[in-house]
């Protein structure tokens, strides 16, 4: 996930085919798991917290706060 907007939220995209494709962006921690759901990961909630499946750019992990 992406660092956090202004307005607060995170960027979401999933790497698929070598490239990255835009889902939608966070407010929460339950954003990222329903948006991983429709890209066909379904134990999305198991996969937050591990680093090959989702990388938390510029800043600490489920911070969604705006700045």
């Amino acid at each position: 996930m992406h660092q956090r907007s202004p307005s607060g939220g995170r960027k979401i995209t999933l790497r698929r085919g070598g490239h990255d494709v835009f889902l939608s962006t966070a407010h929460s921690d339950h954003d990222p798991v329903v948006f991983l759901k429709g890209a066909g990961i379904y134990d999305a909630a198991r996969v937050l917290d591990r680093p090959q499946w989702v990388e938390w750019r510029d800043g600490v992990a489920y911070d969604f706060r705006a700045f």
